[in-house]
């Protein structure tokens, strides 16, 4: 970096990548730093310069004692470890330290305390929720949240016919000649674990998924006007069952509430609704599968006069974006769920759902809302 560059980063203040420090001398606080950035898009620490960015500058001691505790810090007090760059500039009003420290590629990181640091614009936080620790470690692959186990829901649970059933359909055989316990079966399936079923488990194949997971549900709502009215609606209902149960309630909730054209049919036909039905169909089915179970809410679907809206807990995965998902690219969010779905609902796992929806239906918008954690689908509707 040039002393022109400095002076540029120096007067634009510090943001969620640059953070001034006047001198560093606790290695807890520094690993806290830099533990935030690795959690974070990375960033650069300077050094010799306060707040209000005026260069106090270091001293060559400085310096030497400084490169000592980054090298520490940075090996003993960040797990995993990390490797910081450090670059030296000599300005007319002292030395200053530049650190770099690049976004981590083996995330999550914490210090040797085990607390996990992440970015919170210009300063930094504790991570402290379960979900928002668990969504660090899903973006790493390291967890999925399908898999985790849910407190109280043991096979019991099971709607035992739906689970033959679908297990002679997956695998062609006869629950009843497999020489293993039902526990077993379950596990083997990874619909279970410790005794205790799996989210997957217990939304795929238990009696009443809402009594274990009541956030996991469709909540459902038909506005004869273009916003949220809490008097003013046609319809209104919340869409409990097994995945399967609730992927089809979705599906006629919506087709219910859309208007119908007979398109050619006897007056008694049903009609062809306004929006494809089949569009419809892999988009409620996208969503019930690739939303984030990380996060305690429901799936929302709106039925507006101009348009209808699928809101889905989480935002696109990792660095997957609408422009990607709209040429067929997919980052499997709920691996167990996806590889049974295929089984229950119109769903194949190549990316390929989005797709089909706009070959059927073009007028199709997509937001990735990154602040609210949310992404968007919306259908406009075109017989207005």
């Amino acid at each position: 970096m040039t002393i022109a560059e400095l002076f540029n980063a120096i007067q634009r203040g510090e943001d969620s990548l640059h953070q001034f420090k006047m001198n560093i001398t606790s290695a807890d606080a520094l690993a806290a730093d830099m533990t935030a950035f690795s959690n974070g898009a990375g960033g650069r620490m300077i050094i010799g310069v306060d707040d209000d960015g005026h260069i106090a500058g270091l001293s060559a001691d400085d310096v030497r004692r400084l490169n000592m505790l980054i090298s520490n810090a940075a090996s003993q007090n960040v797990k995993p470890a990390i490797n910081p760059t450090t670059e030296n500039i000599m300005t007319d009003k002292g030395l200053v330290m530049l650190v770099d420290i690049p976004s981590g590629i083996n995330k999550p990181y914490q210090d040797k305390n085990g607390i996990f640091w992440v970015k919170s614009g210009s300063d930094k936080r504790k991570a402290t929720s379960r979900e928002e620790i668990q969504r660090m470690f899903h973006k790493a692959n390291l967890i999925h949240a399908d898999e985790l186990t849910v407190r109280g829901a043991t096979e019991a649970d099971l709607d035992l016919d739906y689970f033959k059933m679908f297990f002679q359909r997956r695998f062609n055989r006869s629950i009843e000649n497999e020489k293993m316990p039902l526990a077993k079966i379950l596990e083997n399936m990874r619909l279970m674990a410790d005794g205790l079923l799996t989210i997957s488990g217990v939304l795929l194949f238990t009696e009443a998924p809402c009594f274990k997971l009541p956030a996991f549900i469709v909540k459902a709502g038909a506005f004869d006007s273009t916003s949220i009215s809490t008097t003013n609606y046609a319809d209104n209902r919340d869409i409990t069952g097994k995945l399967e149960d609730v992927y089809r309630q979705t599906v006629y909730f919506i087709l219910s509430n859309l208007r119908h054209q007979q398109g050619g049919q006897g007056f008694n036909g049903k009609g062809i609704p306004e929006i494809p039905h089949e569009a419809i169909e892999e988009l409620v089915a996208n969503a019930l599968i690739h939303r984030d179970y990380f996060v305690s809410a429901s799936i929302r679907v709106f039925i507006f006069r101009d348009r209808v809206e699928i809101i889905s807990p989480g935002c696109l995965p990792n660095s997957l974006t609408v422009d990607n998902i709209k040429s067929g690219a997919s980052i499997i969010r709920n691996p167990i769920l996806a590889s049974y779905a295929y089984n229950l609902l119109p769903y194949n796992g190549y990316g390929s759902g989005i797709i089909r929806a706009l070959e059927k239906y073009p007028h199709i918008d997509f937001l990735d809302d990154k602040e609210l954690n949310t992404f968007k689908v919306t259908m406009k509707r075109t017989l207005i």
